[in-house]
């Protein structure tokens, strides 16, 4: 809020709408649009029908500054500077509480701003003994940071760090949990001799889409790009085959039997 005070000389004959926009640091359009509103009205008029603006409207024009800096509706304001006392102070909690209300909402923004940039940065929101408590013994913390250095400008880690933001060590959990049975499931159909192309494998092979799915959003063709590293990538392959020899590349066959069955040719499969 910017203005001026005026002096004697000013109000002697009162102050035209220029001058009082002058003073006040505001619009002349807005100070129409106060007198339209009944917000502040010139209590007087020249002979030629101006407005014309006595220190008492300035008085006015003052408060309403005050109000509207604190955040106060303009139709709020009118209502405090003419309500009586009891009232006026009524008005005035009800706008405090609004007004720490709107605090609170800016400061839990700021705390999942804060979040979000973290879980840029770091892949998860957990320390190193939550994941290792969540994630098995074979968790490496190392992982998401290794996971960002290699992906963190993509879309997908974009995602992934956004949902990472909003999760719980409880959520992570019950992930983690939900992994750990379809591993369970695969390794049992791999040793049943289960067919890539069958409905059991094709509808297994669903399931580990949409595993990928609670990190990003992973197409069938996303899908065969990541099943070509279960048997490519020595870690993906020690991490399949480490459950049972010969996994890798036998989900690599149930996700390229079950993009076919989408309308996706895995050999010309691409990351989109």
């Amino acid at each position: 809020m910017t203005h001026r005070p005026a002096d004697d000389a000013d109000l002697a004959d009162g102050l035209t709408v220029g001058a009082v926009a002058a003073l006040a640091g505001v619009t002349v359009r807005a100070l129409h649009h106060w007198d339209s509103i009944g917000l502040v009205r010139p209590s007087e008029r020249t002979d030629a029908g101006y407005r014309r603006y006595t220190a008492a409207d300035l008085g006015r024009i003052h408060r309403v500054l005050v109000y509207r800096e604190l955040g106060v509706p303009l139709t709020d304001i009118a209502e405090l500077l003419d309500a009586p006392g009891a009232d006026a102070m009524a008005s005035l909690r009800r706008q405090r509480d609004q007004l720490r209300e709107r605090v609170a909402e800016l400061q839990r923004m700021g705390d999942g701003l804060d979040r979000m940039i973290e879980a840029r940065t770091s892949g998860i929101l957990l320390s190193d003994e939550e994941q290792m408590a969540i994630f098995g013994g074979n968790w490496q913390p190392s992982w998401p940071g290794q996971a960002r250095d290699r992906w963190g400008d993509t879309a997908q880690w974009a995602q992934y760090a956004e949902r990472a933001a909003g999760r719980t060590a409880e959520q992570w959990q019950r992930i983690s949990d939900a992994v750990a049975a379809l591993d369970a499931e695969l390794v049992a159909a791999h040793r049943a001799g289960v067919m890539p192309g069958s409905d059991r494998a094709n509808a297994l092979a669903e399931r580990h889409r949409a595993s990928i799915g609670v990190y990003f959003d992973c197409t069938h063709a996303m899908h065969v790009c990541l099943g070509r590293t279960f048997t490519t990538d020595p870690g993906f392959a020690a991490h399949y085959d480490g459950m049972a020899t010969g996994l890798s590349a036998w989900l690599r066959d149930i996700i390229d039997a079950n993009a076919r069955a989408n309308g996706i040719d895995p050999a010309s499969a691409r990351w989109t």
